[in-house]
């Protein structure tokens, strides 16, 4: 019979001495969050100790839940890299369950007195609001049936109505801490709850608003660290390496951040016992990320998918799409980018490309395109109106959406290979249904009338245009020949531009 990881199972890595109490509610019981908070959490409990353990709540998947309920919630991170593979197990979760199995719970932990902060990495399509008016989706139907009652399923219901039993309960403190990829997440989610507790009717939401005002914060952070999926084949590698068998072990890069506002209601972690920098400059550190890098690495995805490459590393590596993305980072998303006090621009882009080219991590292009629609809302119209706005032209970001439009919306006859395939996304039946003709006809559905990338891209008729004809070019002569022409129209602007 295999030992399974557990608090008395030796392992060739101590596990640690569990929390005291638990202080925080985490939504979305994913692998970043397991290679990211809880590691920093951990790293807090050693330095300064508190009832700080972490009450991990799933959406919808049992698989981690009860893996983590069989071994007393232990897992390993483990940190990978060309050169080594190092271990840790945070240990910081107290108990674990499935939202959607028990949604009346996940509000009476966010009213319990005892927790002081509630956490999410629910992913940006996680937040159910419109991303061509940023606003709460009433129309959304889970989030329709959360206003009229009973159970929420919605992670900003969920919010909303542990902030209403929370209230009428005394209303102590609460931080409400947002941990994806959202520009201004805090004020974001704030946004969100607020317009859920309008929305309630006959003043029902009233008491939870003037609680909201008077003890309830939203800080904003900024998180970074690659966490690719976990396989069969990382699973028994971690297993060798443990002596034992770990059913929930998380691959993670050896770089990893954490910026945060430090507005907390009712205290918080040491997080800065692990690296954690506490800032007023966190908008800053999120334009870096979601631009810089996150608007590159999708760029990368959707070319090595569309190259039949099924990692980034392979991507990159590729002569074309390394010099593709060094031109979008440098000369389309860098000039739209404040940098944060302290931060050298130059030496963080040497350490993206490091960082993608990590060919032990093995990060998947089909898990980094997935969820484009909303991802790239987040990503390309701050940049894309900065270089109009500015006399210049985006090629390549437009080279972004033509090539996500043709991995997830590929025209008829068009095959975009099994990596492309592979990738999941909110909009997909919404941009193949009534099957466009052209390119032309496929970025304007994405663009003009499904508003993917806000209300403002939509009025932005040379975009329009320019996404439709490099679809068109890799429909017609292939990727290789789309991401030449769009690095040839950029080397030529940047030589004209004084």
């Amino acid at each position: 019979m295999t030992a399974h990881l557990s608090r008395h199972t030796p392992t060739s890595v101590a596990a640690p001495t569990p929390p005291v109490a638990a202080g925080i509610v985490h939504l979305g019981l994913g692998s970043f969050h397991r290679a990211h908070q809880a590691v920093y959490t951990a790293a807090a409990l050693r330095a300064a100790g508190g009832d700080w353990g972490i009450v991990g709540v799933a959406s919808r998947s049992r698989r981690i839940v009860d893996a983590l309920h069989a071994q007393d919630h232990l897992y390993a991170v483990a940190t990978i890299s060309p050169e080594d593979t190092s271990l840790e197990i945070p240990g910081v979760h107290t108990d674990s369950y499935v939202a959607a199995a028990d949604p009346a719970r996940v509000v009476a932990d966010l009213a319990d007195p005892r927790i002081r902060i509630a956490t999410l990495t629910v992913t940006e399509n996680g937040y159910s609001y419109s991303p061509s008016t940023q606003r709460l989706d009433v129309g959304d139907p889970v989030i329709a049936a959360d206003l009229r009652g009973g159970d929420p399923r919605s992670t900003i219901g969920q919010l909303a109505r542990g902030l209403q039993r929370r209230a009428a309960a005394g209303g102590e403190p609460l931080s409400i801490l947002s941990c994806d990829n959202l520009l201004s997440n805090g004020s974001h989610t704030e946004k969100l709850v607020r317009a859920f507790l309008q929305e309630l009717p006959d003043a029902e939401g009233a008491d939870a608003l003037a609680y909201l005002d008077r003890a309830v914060s939203f800080p904003s952070s900024m998180v970074d660290r690659i966490v690719p999926s976990t396989t069969p084949e990382f699973t028994d590698r971690v297993a060798a390496l443990l002596g034992v068998r770990d059913d929930a072990p998380v691959p993670a890069e050896p770089f990893t951040m954490w910026a945060i506002e430090d507005h907390f209601a009712g205290g918080r972690p040491a997080w800065e016992a692990g690296g954690a920098v506490f800032t007023d400059e966190v908008g800053a550190y999120e334009q870096l990320k979601v631009r810089l890098l996150n608007g590159t690495h999708s760029l990368i995805a959707y070319l090595g998918a569309l190259r039949g490459v099924p990692t980034i590393p392979d991507a990159i590596a590729l002569a074309d799409i390394e010099a593709a993305a060094a031109a979008v980072l440098r000369h389309e998303y860098e000039p739209s980018v404040t940098a944060p006090a302290g931060v050298d621009v130059e030496q963080y882009e040497r350490e993206l490309f490091a960082r993608w080219g990590n060919s032990a991590l093995g990060h998947r292009t089909s898990q980094v395109g997935s969820d484009g629609s909303v991802k790239l809302g987040q990503r390309i119209p701050g940049p894309v109106v900065h270089a109009l706005d500015n006399g210049e032209f985006p090629h390549l970001i437009a080279l972004t959406v033509a090539a996500y439009l043709a991995c997830v919306a590929p025209p008829a006859g068009f095959d975009p290979g099994p990596h492309a395939a592979a990738m999941t996304d909110p909009a997909r039946e919404r941009l193949t249904a009534g099957a466009p003709r052209g390119g032309r006809d496929l970025a304007a559905r994405a663009i003009v009338d499904l508003h993917l990338f806000g209300e403002d891209l939509a009025h932005r008729t040379a975009f329009v245009d320019r996404v439709g004809d490099l679809l068109d070019t890799i429909v017609q002569r292939g990727v290789d020949s789309a991401i030449a022409d769009a690095l040839a129209a950029s080397r030529a602007l940047a030589t004209t531009t004084p």
